[in-house]
């Protein structure tokens, strides 16, 4: 059963000269996510994966309702991202790089503050955060100010702060981007936890070991294109994720090496 329909979303950018510059075009509009369209099961790990610039990013940052798309749309559970974000928000927690926690605020705070947002009943609230505060050991550290904390601690605190509500679908953009390895490990390991819960995790990432430990289908985008979606022994057939993916790229792109 699905638990999210994506639609033919599309969704474009202005580029400012010296952003044409950098892509080495000369078009002022960059078309990010062109006409894409997937589903995602319950209890599934879907792996998003495309180099840096295909519109991985873009693509979540639609389906959590942060920006909306130019055209389609995505249901999650039935809620459109385009009509219905607040619904669509309490469904889902979302993790990103580039969600930035108050420096000034403490782990114990941003908790408080986040559970209260969205209307996690206290006691249930404090039961969690206990849990999650133990397993990955900000219970140490839960009255230090984030700015203080270390990248591998903000990574967690992060992580348990997207997942304050329990929710059912949990997108993750580069989870392990700039950890160490035993912190990589703690997520990785918690992902997999999530999904022996009954959870569904969409996964971008670039790192294809990580799809391959984690993923049941994969959905592979190219240019702001979805030029395959499968499962990984469908994609992979005889040869390794990182083969597949490569020769997938220089016949959609025509580039060699």
């Amino acid at each position: 059963m699905e638990i999210l329909k994506v639609e033919s979303l599309t969704k474009s950018f202005k580029l400012s000269r010296k952003q044409q510059k950098t892509e080495k075009t000369g078009l002022a509009i960059k078309v990010a996510v062109n006409d894409l369209s997937f589903t995602v099961n319950k209890g599934e790990i879907f792996g998003l994966l495309g180099p840096n610039g295909a519109g991985k990013t873009t693509t979540l940052r639609m389906l959590a309702t942060l920006i909306k798309p130019d055209s389609g749309d995505a249901f999650v559970d039935g809620k459109s991202v385009v009509s219905e974000e607040n619904a669509v928000r309490r469904k889902i927690g979302f993790l990103t790089s580039e969600l930035k926690l108050e420096d000034f605020f403490t782990p114990n705070y941003l908790y408080g503050f986040f559970s209260e947002l969205y209307g996690v009943e206290k006691s249930v609230a404090e039961e969690r955060k206990k849990k999650l505060f133990e397993k990955f050991g900000i219970d140490r550290f839960a009255e230090v100010k984030f700015a203080n904390l270390s990248t591998g601690m903000k990574q967690k605190v992060s992580l348990v702060i997207s997942i304050v509500h329990d929710p059912e679908l949990i997108i993750f953009d580069e989870p392990t981007n700039g950890l160490d390895v035993l912190t990589a490990k703690v997520v990785t390991d918690f992902l997999e936890e999530l999904k022996s819960e009954g959870k569904t995790i969409i996964l971008s990432t670039h790192i294809f070991s990580l799809v391959e430990k984690l993923c049941d289908r994969v959905g592979i985008i190219i240019d702001g294109r979805l030029v395959a979606l499968d499962t990984l022994q469908n994609i992979t057939k005889e040869c390794n994720l990182e083969t597949a993916f490569f020769d997938l790229y220089y016949k959609v792109t025509g580039e060699t090496l």
